[in-house]
């Protein structure tokens, strides 16, 4: 439990009042005023009596120049490792500040709160900047487009938005809201995936042992056993695969490397990007999921830009630049051009083949009644629950079709170990 001084205005009385509050967080302590009654004006967590040299006027999370930090103020950053910002905490993030914003705080106060709390150092230090920004006169959104590898620009625009139409709290909440089920569609499919690869991964190490350690050990006595007859043509080609990873094991391990390397440049490559994405989109079991995922994204994106007030044309930009998939981005920037010209949307999605015909006409209805931003976050809904059937689909039948993979793996290797025993047996009995 923390203690929390607040300065708080009586609406019934017109009076100011001020006290202490023990609770968990800043957000439990705008809650209770706002049970109270009261409308916050200012809420600090109480400080402790003693401070640590060297601390400067913000509490020592971005001291003065020139001043001294003790050994616990220390932030070691490794090159590669640090400098980033995860999808989830800009969410909670986000979620917070909508919570402080809608609560009365002042946004430059929630910034404030925010960043003493926040523990990853990045976000930290990208908070502080945003509060010299507004201090020195700057829009919320100015100091947001100067961390473009934090905020995109759909964050940007959307505050932007908000910020000209007086209504930054409901768009800090909306944009909350859309990152929230952004990031829970993500987990679904991610969550899809590990089961396969997990099993894969399994796989190639089953193998990798028994090919390294185990099979070379009955070659010897397999030629014993046989003589001059020979192995079957199975159990000699399982030997040579044996042999060769066994012989070669730099050159199998960098080949592997290669192959994923060559496949990450080819995705690197514009033309590439697309062929994979394509590929993806059309690939069987795993392609229906990657189509409503990108309906799903793209509808709910250009929906929630234009209802934050983004103009169509820039709101068609960004979902563009935050598609995630080359053919969806080519698709919406047929769109935009289409919209520059004075024509339909409907037009260029049908051309694109990715969009299926009820979003095309659902579209179509939208733009025909002028209620386009709540017609596309119905598409986004559908989509979701689509995006959550399919991947309990996926799931259940990729766990046989994987089972039976690492079956038949381990299985032709021990067949293939058997079938010299078998040809022994039949040999005795024809003696």
């Amino acid at each position: 439990m923390a203690t929390f001084q607040y300065e708080a205005l009586n609406a019934q009385s017109g009076k100011t009042e001020k006290g202490e509050l023990s609770v968990g967080s800043q957000a439990e302590a705008l809650a209770r005023l706002q049970e109270m009654g009261l409308a916050p004006i200012k809420v600090d967590a109480v400080q402790k009596a003693e401070t640590k040299k060297g601390k400067g006027k913000r509490g020592g999370s971005r001291g003065k120049k020139g001043a001294k930090k003790g050994l616990g103020d220390l932030e070691i950053k490794i090159p590669g490792l640090s400098g980033r910002v995860k999808e989830k905490n800009l969410t909670i993030f986000t979620r917070q500040l909508a919570q402080l914003t809608s609560a009365g705080l002042p946004l430059l106060s929630g910034l404030r709160v925010l960043e003493k709390q926040e523990k990853n150092p990045t976000l930290r230090n990208v908070l502080g900047d945003l509060a010299e920004v507004i201090e020195g006169g700057g829009t919320f959104s100015e100091g947001l487009a100067q961390a473009p590898k934090v905020f995109n620009k759909l964050f940007v625009s959307m505050v932007k938005a908000g910020e000209l139409g007086g209504v930054l709290e409901v768009v800090l909440d909306r944009l909350a809201q859309f990152m929230e089920k952004a990031m829970k569609i993500k987990g679904k499919v991610k969550a899809a995936m590990f089961y396969p690869i997990a099993v894969l991964v399994v796989a190639v190490v089953i193998m990798g042992i028994l090919l390294v350690f185990v099979i070379p050990k009955f070659k010897d006595v397999f030629a014993d056993m046989i003589g001059e007859d020979g192995l079957p043509a199975f159990t000699e080609l399982v030997l040579s695969i044996s042999d060769t990873v066994r012989m070669n094991a730099i050159g199998t391990v960098s080949g592997v490397f290669a192959c994923f390397f060559t496949f990450s440049m080819i995705g690197r490559s514009n033309y590439g990007r697309y062929i994979l994405d394509k590929m993806s989109l059309f690939f069987p079991v795993i392609g229906p999921v990657v189509e409503k995922v990108a309906i799903a994204r793209f509808s709910r994106t250009l929906g929630t830009l234009i209802n934050s007030g983004v103009p169509i044309l820039q709101a068609l930009n960004i979902v563009k630049d935050t598609s995630g998939n080359v053919v969806v981005a080519r698709a919406v920037q047929d769109v935009h051009d289409s919209v520059k010209e004075g024509e339909t949307i409907v037009a260029p999605l049908e051309a694109s083949a990715v969009f299926p015909p009820m979003v095309i006409s659902m579209v179509d209805v939208g733009e025909k009644t002028g209620d386009m931003p709540q017609m596309l976050e119905k598409i986004a809904d559908t989509y979701d629950e689509e995006v959550d059937r399919a991947v309990e689909s996926l799931t259940s039948l990729i766990e046989p079709i994987m089972i039976v993979f690492l079956a038949v793996i381990v299985g032709s290797i021990v067949i293939a170990m058997f079938l010299p025993l078998i040809v022994m047996i039949e040999k005795l009995g024809d003696a």
